[in-house]
């Protein structure tokens, strides 16, 4: 990804799904106008998601996901369907291709369904116009659109195009910007608990796991968020923060530090400054901060024999002394005295079934959207699981948890 992109996480996640040569490769292509998932006659060309970040006018910065087909058969066949599912989780706005020549099928009434039930905004386009009969397609729209009051019940929007054509293609644009839009309150990594021209001390460690010549990405976020605020940024490691912040004639609103240098970092920092981390900001940011507050509280009830999964949102080559797999585990043992289990997950993979975990930890969750960190608290929440996060954990075990949590004053309340 260029550095000057959007990250994929920030861009609005747009899926089409359907079943096996309904058109969902052919309707996605001629949306974007480019050739970005392989067209076939031949059923289930699509065996793994694809996904394209581009710019589509007059949305912005989105991420386009082209899906496996929802009757995908056989063993494999269900492992494509998961990953459809999968999809699902992070989409913003839906789009369900249905094969007009043959109309609605069960299958695509059943994930209608599920996306009503996510609440996800839906547009429903009624492909191969250009060879269907008009009285299957006025029968599957009518099917599509049972309501005819504007009830909430129906607001998937209905259209029938054709990808061969192109008729109808710049109206569904349109209508999977409208459904795509999101009309919610602004949300800020650290803006608005920052004031102009106050200076947040950023603490990057450079070690091994650190990334040769870059910024990981919620350090550049947040680096950009600052300066949106008309604040200072001052980035330092954490050998040099003492010494840093003892040269500022001006104490530092905030030290913002990796998770992994907290102990640290709180030693070297005044009482008199806030001190958190990206990962409780990330916290705030991309879920529910107090949720994953009051989950960690879970630490102190493990039992001998307890299952913590430990998830991440990303993939990566892991280090000798890697945060996820070395550093919480050793831990999480240290503070508790238990003799437990560990599992871990990452990318795209969270588990469906939960309730055999006494608690999840999560990452900050940078490289997935909003909407699937949320999705994965809530599947928490609906499963009676703890859940909360690397920032939070460590700080907890570390015990400086109310003062990382000091800038946030609802939160610091709860403690």
């Amino acid at each position: 990804m260029s550095m000057n992109q959007t990250p994929s996480s920030e861009r609005v996640h747009i899926g089409f799904f359907g079943r096996r040569n309904a058109g969902k490769s052919s309707v996605m292509n001629a949306v974007t106008g480019q050739d970005i998932a392989v067209v076939s006659d031949v059923r289930g060309t699509t065996t793994d998601p694809v996904y394209k970040s581009m710019e589509l006018l007059p949305l912005g910065p989105v991420v386009m996901m082209d899906t496996p087909g929802i009757d995908d058969e056989g063993e494999l066949g269900k492992l494509r369907v998961r990953k459809s599912c999968q999809v699902l989780n992070k989409t913003d706005a839906a789009v369900l291709v249905i094969d007009g020549t043959v109309g609605a099928a069960p299958e695509d009434m059943a994930l209608l369904e599920r996306i009503r039930e996510k609440n996800i905004p839906c547009v429903i386009a009624v492909n191969k116009k250009e060879a269907a009969e008009e009285a299957i397609l006025k029968k599957t729209v009518d099917q599509l659109c049972p309501e005819k009051d504007g009830s909430e019940e129906s607001a998937a929007q209905v259209i029938c195009v054709s990808a061969a054509t192109g008729e109808g293609i710049p109206e569904l644009k349109e209508l999977i910007a409208s459904a795509a839009r999101k009309e919610e309150p602004e949300r800020y990594i650290v803006r608005d608990l920052l004031d102009p021209s106050d200076t947040a001390v950023l603490v990057v460690p450079i070690d091994k796991a650190a990334p040769k010549g870059r910024l990981i990405l919620p350090q550049q976020q947040t680096i950009r968020d600052i300066l949106e605020a008309d604040a200072v940024s001052v980035v330092v490691k954490e050998t040099e923060l003492k010494n840093v912040l003892g040269q500022f004639r001006e104490k530092p609103k905030l030290v913002i530090t990796d998770s992994q240098a907290f102990e640290k970092v709180a030693a070297d920092t005044p009482e008199d400054i806030l001190l958190t981390s990206f990962s409780i900001l990330f916290a705030r940011y991309k879920g529910d901060l107090a949720a994953v507050v009051k989950g960690v509280t879970a630490l102190d009830t493990v039992e001998d024999g307890d299952v913590i999964l430990i998830s991440e949102g990303c993939t990566h080559h892991r280090q000798c002394d890697d945060i996820g797999t070395v550093k919480l585990p050793r831990w999480i043992r240290e503070y508790t005295g238990k003799e437990i289990r560990i599992e871990t997950t990452s990318g795209t993979e969270f588990p469906d079934e939960l309730t055999k975990y006494k608690m999840i930890i999560h990452c900050g969750g940078c490289m997935l959207n909003e909407r699937e960190m949320k999705y994965r608290l809530k599947c928490a929440e609906d499963q009676g699981v703890p859940m909360t996060n690397y920032g939070i954990a460590i700080a907890f075990m570390k015990g400086i948890l109310k003062r990382s949590v000091e800038v946030f004053p609802e939160i610091y309340e709860m403690l």
